[in-house]
């Protein structure tokens, strides 16, 4: 059961999302409790280009594991911020979980954060390591908070005072630029031409800034259209567009051999299983088990 908030308009321009899950199956009633899976359940977390904070507030911390066949995986904790990536994690979805969380706009966490994004870049930080004894604080005034509406309303508090706490520099104006230039173009060599800085200048502050290089954040933007395609169109016979071929090429590839590899890359699946899958939430493809059936779209 998940709840959404618009940002406030002081924190839109860094906020582009905020949500809740109450941990409750759907359908729930307020005294449903969250339950394992009686399976181990696991998931594929897709890269997004962006930046969340995520505090739990279910018993259970978060747990990721290196790949698919990791037994054992590694605990993060219950404040904890997630970096940039530029290919898929695995997260540990056995139990419902009482979440709250905030995506960022690209090249404005370190204002809310008081860290740059190439510092937190490719992994999962805990909060504290952070923001310090401030994040389990916060932590127990969403719990206490009670409702998900309530939460998201105290968390979109918390963050505007934060605004006027940290005085970490905004993106810097090559930084603002690029992200509009790169929208309409994937030509890293043109917008950087165009700065006026050097191509090393323009890496290190553009990685600084977003936690990616610019030729991994255009290949993701490619990749978020080819998503959106994905779902939409169903299958290659019955959607919008004619074939795999059609898709690869609207969205932006030389073939569709390189679609199927930048896909494979980025989500450790092909389109096609991806397809199959038909995820509810289009970054979040569960990895069915042995002991569970494939989920197929007809």
């Amino acid at each position: 059961m998940m709840v959404t908030r618009d940002p406030s308009p002081q924190l839109r321009p860094f906020v582009k999302a905020m949500w809740a899950t109450d941990g409750r199956p759907p359908g729930g009633g307020p005294e449903s409790e969250p339950r394992p899976s009686p399976v181990p359940r696991r998931e594929r977390v897709l890269p997004s280009g962006t930046m969340h904070v995520v505090f739990r507030l279910s018993d259970d911390p978060l747990r990721l594991f290196e790949d698919e066949n990791d037994p054992v995986g590694h605990v993060v904790g219950h404040c904890i911020v997630g970096g940039a990536r530029s290919a898929y994690y695995v997260r540990d979805i056995s139990r419902p979980a009482r979440s709250i969380g905030v995506q960022f706009h690209p090249g404005v966490a370190e204002r809310l954060l008081g860290v740059p994004a190439g510092e937190l870049m490719e992994h999962h930080t805990p909060l504290e390591d952070v923001w310090g004894r401030a994040a389990p604080e916060i932590r127990e005034r969403l719990e206490l908070a009670g409702s998900p509406e309530r939460s998201l309303a105290l968390l979109d508090t918390i963050l505007s005072e934060r605004l006027g706490v940290v005085r970490a520099r905004g993106p810097h104006p090559l930084v603002t630029r690029a992200l509009a230039l790169f929208e309409a173009t994937t030509d890293v060599r043109r917008v950087v031409d165009a700065s006026g800085y050097s191509h090393r200048q323009f890496i290190a502050r553009f990685r600084d800034a977003i936690g990616l290089t610019p030729k991994i954040y255009c290949r993701i933007l490619r990749f978020q259209r080819a998503l959106g395609s994905v779902l939409q169109g169903g299958s290659a016979s019955r959607g919008s567009w004619a074939s795999w071929a059609d898709l690869a090429m609207a969205a932006g590839y030389a073939d569709q051999a390189h679609f199927n590899r930048e896909f494979r890359a980025f989500s450790g699946i092909t389109p096609g299983r991806y397809r199959d899958l038909a995820p509810p939430w289009s970054h979040h493809v569960p990895i069915p088990s042995a002991a569970e059936p494939s989920p197929i779209r007809r």
